[in-house]
């Protein structure tokens, strides 16, 4: 409504001024009938303001306004294209468990859970989550709702930390390039297994070499001890020749390596573009794109399935996975807890990160689909709803993977430990090597590399969601009409850059990106600065405030303290454990040179210092004592209905602004 009055006081200077000229000239002003004034500004809503009738005896210019600004007036009002919102409570949630839901889930929580004490990991990561991945998951969620602006924009609360803004959008960026980088190679597998047979079962193809042999088949081998230069080796008969049992590859391995990746000996031999996988990586990109072109509205209908679907698949596959020779050997490495491990500091360190990824924290995305609800959603319970779906989903994805490994285990006569794997390498490697003991394996395979893409595909697109709505808020006369080709365009530079991560040096990038990039200590110097930019410096209590205007009560006192105390020493303790952990990444047996290490640096500082170089820059251009930029840029005095207020203001004048 300000846009309004100050709309009403123009046109009543305008009046007034004409009035005045009237009287000088000794003419009274009359008027009959009702006048109906329409000004073209460029927004969307239309709104009226009926001019009123004036009398004979109004003529005196003070009457005129007086009765003026008691009547309804008639204005109509043209501009820039509707935010978005979600189109029910049900679009959002599911969004939102798209996109905290991803592949973190389902190849990384049951090795880590595995890997660090089994069931004793969950103490760890029940803990990190209580106290500080429910309170950022909550908060960054509210905070979007609150102010109705992506991840830049929210910042006016702290305007000097907005440089948390930019660096959550950069990282975004790389996020963008390298996860979806996953998912075509998850394409390519589904497409390779919509045949006969899968093309890694046998060592017969092109890309096998010599010494490949399949594991299930190594026990019917002829092999015997012989000592080599005072060692002493297992010696294996093939049929070309006798080669050492180390030596020994298998058909999966060479699949992967040889003709998925057709890896070159090092990131110095970038080697050509891998054409097949551009193919997968440009359909993934053309999937995501006409997820997220039409808005929330469209997201809200596509997330039904991507969201939903996999937990079917996800519950097919542990009923077949629960059925096989081996699976509860699998399960009970899983889940049986080995509390010697919580004295290791790794074990917090990996609970902390992986709850981080895992919920989608730090990038803006929570922030940018909170935005999108109605300001009286009950965000709250929002939240709590799907922190809950998450951690099961965790659990339950355990389950269906360690029924497969220990299957493997069972087939291969090998212990579980071997077995186990992550990342890529269980997604890639384990399930397929598994998939060759199962009975239509082809039909498993198809099943398992769907529930990658869907799963993936949504925390992929909602990331992008989040990065889009930030910039496009940011400068909406600019982008808001041309919406659909700004996302176009970052598609189509994500995808270039991205072709750099399936040339044939491909793999090794990809891991620099994810070790340094998209890291876990880029992550928490994120969210540290994020956190305590609302609960230290706008003030937690007004927050508050805000919270209760949203949903209308004051939530439990317990996200106050894990706001203002554990989630802010979570953060930093373990960003420093990382720091000082720090071992320079290795990519099987190959050692980095220098300048990737160099690179991979750069890629991470180029988020992590926008939030310092942001404050520095913004001090320095304020003009003003120390208090009066203390009061202007670090600690404002609005609350959050006068800075909604403020916020809205400042969006009409840029729009007539543009209008001119």
């Amino acid at each position: 409504m300000q846009n309004f009055k100050n709309l009403k006081e123009i046109l009543f200077e305008l009046i007034l001024l004409k009035q005045t000229n009237d009287d000088n000239h000794g003419s009274a002003l009359r008027h009959s009938g009702v006048e109906t004034i329409h000004t073209q500004v460029r927004k969307k809503h239309v709104e009226t303001i009926e001019m009123p009738k004036l009398s004979n005896s109004d003529s005196p210019s003070s009457q005129f306004l007086t009765k003026l600004k008691k009547e309804p007036q008639q204005v109509q009002m043209t501009g820039l294209p509707e935010r978005g919102s979600w189109s029910s409570k049900l679009d959002f949630i599911l969004s939102v468990v798209g996109l905290a839901i991803g592949l973190g889930n389902v190849w990384r929580f049951p090795y880590l859970c595995y890997k660090n004490g089994g069931g004793a990991f969950l103490i760890p990561y029940f803990m990190t989550l209580i106290l500080a991945g429910i309170p950022m998951f909550f908060m960054e969620l509210a905070l979007g709702q609150m102010l109705t602006i992506g991840g830049l924009g929210v910042f006016k609360i702290a305007p000097i930390f907005k440089g948390i803004g930019y660096a959550a959008a950069v990282m975004s960026c790389w996020m963008n390039v390298y996860y979806i980088v996953i998912l075509a190679w998850a394409v390519f597998y589904f497409f390779m297994s919509m045949r006969a047979d899968v093309p890694w079962r046998s060592c017969n193809n092109f890309w096998n070499t010599v010494n490949c042999v399949n594991p299930y088949e190594r026990n019917d081998l002829h092999c015997w001890n012989k000592s080599i230069n005072g060692t002493l080796k297992k010696i294996c008969s093939l049929t070309v020749a006798n080669v050492s049992a180390s030596d020994l590859t298998d058909p999966v391995k060479e699949f992967w390596e040889r003709r998925v990746l057709q890896i070159s000996d090092g990131i110095e031999h970038i080697g050509k573009i891998r054409w097949e996988l551009a193919g997968t990586l440009l359909l993934v990109w053309i999937l995501c794109y006409f997820c997220i072109w039409k808005g929330v509205k469209w997201t809200g209908k596509v997330v039904y399935f991507t969201a939903l679907f996999p937990y079917v698949l996800l519950t097919i596959l542990l009923i077949r996975g629960i059925t096989l020779p081996g699976a509860f050997e699998g399960i009970k490495f899983y889940v049986i807890p080995n509390f010697s491990k919580l004295t290791e500091s790794e074990v917090w360190i990996d609970a902390v990160t992986q709850m981080f990824f895992s919920y989608g924290l730090g990038l803006g995305t929570l922030v940018a689909l909170g935005s999108d609800n109605k300001f009286t959603n009950n965000v709250y319970k929002d939240a709590l709803i799907v922190c809950t779906v998450n951690s099961s989903t965790s659990m339950f994805a355990g389950f269906v993977i360690f029924s497969v490994v220990g299957f493997m285990a069972h087939e291969q006569q090998r212990p579980v430990a071997e077995v186990a794997a992550s990342g890529p390498g269980l997604a890639f490697l384990v399930y397929p090597s598994a998939v060759l003991q199962l009975p239509g394996s082809p039909l498993w395979s198809c099943l398992f590399f769907f529930m990658l893409l869907l799963i993936g595909l949504d925390s992929q697109f909602c990331t992008m969601e989040g990065f889009i709505t930030a910039i496009i808020d940011e400068w909406p006369q600019l982008l808001r009409k041309r919406k659909e080709i700004f996302i176009a365009v970052v598609c189509a530079l994500s995808y270039l850059v991205g072709l750099t991560c399936i040339s044939q040096g491909g793999m090794y990038i990809f891991q620099i990106l994810d070790s340094y990039a998209v890291s876990g200590f880029c992550l928490l110097w994120l969210i540290f600065f994020e956190c305590i930019s609302i609960s230290w410096f706008y003030g937690v209590d007004r927050f508050y405030d805000g919270i209760k205007d949203m949903i209308g009560y004051y939530p439990m006192v317990w996200w106050k303290f894990c706001w203002c105390v554990t989630t802010p020493l979570i953060c930093l303790g373990v960003f420093f454990f990382n720091i000082v952990q720090w071992k320079p990444i290795k990519y099987l047996d190959y050692n980095y040179p220098w300048w990737a290490h160099a690179f991979g640096w750069f890629t991470a500082l180029s988020s992590m210092l926008y939030i310092p170089a942001y404050m520095f820059w913004l001090w320095k251009k304020t003009p003003g004592d120390t208090g009066e930029k203390v009061r202007a840029i670090i600690r404002i005095d609005e609350d959050i209905k006068h800075l909604r207020d403020k916020m809205q203001q400042q969006t009409t004048k840029n729009v007539e602004l543009y209008t001119l």
